[in-house]
């Protein structure tokens, strides 16, 4: 794998193009998706080794990715705590025990990573079925963004209660924060050993918190983690919304890559990460719905503006919407394969 362009654009070494994969590239916008999500309940497809195998390849198999990632949720680790978690359809993730109080904190458990094996087992079984054709990335999510829908109890538009805890009750967030940060890093940790290639740390919603907030209940438990990971040849990268603005804080964590949403210049934002930072991004997914010829112009002018950057992995901004048109996303990935630097 340490051969594949995905890796080495990830460790800033010369690629011929720069390879594609797509936050979400396994979901909503696929028929074939439904075929299976219409038989089992999400978190059954999450929690069957070959379910997750099936979902993690659909991309490989039909938009010829540069990357598979395994096919899970970053809310695996809040529900292994001790999180009571359910998904229903329109709605989205439900923790039924909300953690508000020292006494839920205190009940987390963070001796838990036994409750992700089958993250493990379906690792192994989406390699044996890539055969080495492609790297896959392991995820998870960060600290903030999973204290957020273990205190809400599920998703905010304002996260009114979680920055309540920050601003009210910060030893409790901190003590929170640091239970979850212990059990993801054992986890990634866990996902390595089990055979992925590259790892994601999800911060969906950084973009929430004000910078020292940020600084303080975000960046500094993404550092931890980071810093605990057995990452030799292993890339690691960093994403959050919001990461225009907060990209040279995230460079503190050292990660290999950070994931630029589309508010910003990538060429511009790259100049101002330290030498040897990859960055990853950042069209915005709606560019997506538009037609082809939009799409293509789109995909070249980034390309052109990152022309003679190594270090450069294209995504989008965030993931792909659910009623996105699949031959769009295809044709997406057909232009990025056919370009040469």
């Amino acid at each position: 794998m340490r051969d594949s362009l995905l890796i080495k654009a990830a460790f800033s070494e010369k690629t011929e193009r720069p390879p594609v994969w797509m936050m979400r590239q396994a979901g909503r916008f696929m028929p074939q998706y439904w075929e299976i999500k219409n038989k089992y309940s999400f978190l059954e497809m999450c929690k069957t080794p070959e379910l997750a195998a099936d979902v993690t390849m659909l991309p490989v198999d039909l938009l010829g990715i540069d990357a598979a990632i395994l096919f899970s949720d970053i809310l695996v680790t809040g529900e292994a705590m001790g999180g009571d978690l359910s998904f229903t359809q329109n709605i989205g993730p439900k923790f039924a025990n909300p953690v508000r109080t020292q006494k839920d904190i205190d009940n987390l458990n963070t001796d838990c990573i036994s409750e992700l094996q089958y993250v493990a087992d379906a690792i192994k079984v989406i390699q044996q079925r890539l055969k080495g054709s492609i790297p896959l990335i392991g995820f998870a999510g960060a600290p903030f963004t999973v204290m957020s829908y273990l205190v809400e109890g599920g998703s905010s538009k304002d996260f009114k209660l979680t920055k309540l805890m920050l601003h009210n009750e910060p030893e409790m967030a901190h003590q929170l924060l640091s239970k979850i940060a212990t059990v993801t890093a054992d986890y990634l940790n866990l996902q390595i050993a089990a055979g992925v290639n590259a790892v994601q740390i999800f911060d969906s919603w950084a973009q929430a918190l004000a910078w020292d907030d940020y600084k303080e209940f975000s960046h500094r438990y993404i550092a931890e983690i980071i810093s605990k990971l057995n990452r030799k040849d292993i890339p690691v990268i960093s994403f959050c919304k919001g990461s225009s603005v907060f990209a040279p804080l995230m460079a503190e964590a050292k990660p290999d890559v950070i994931s630029i949403d589309w508010n910003v210049d990538l060429l511009d934002i790259k100049k101002r990460l330290p030498q040897g930072i990859a960055v990853q991004g950042n069209l915005d997914p709606h560019i997506l719905y538009a037609d082809k010829k939009v799409i293509k112009e789109r995909i070249y002018r980034l390309f052109d503006r990152m022309k003679g950057e190594n270090g450069f992995i294209f995504n989008l901004g965030h993931g792909i919407m659910p009623d996105i048109p699949f031959d769009n996303v295809k044709y997406a990935v057909e232009v990025i394969k056919e370009y040469k630097y």
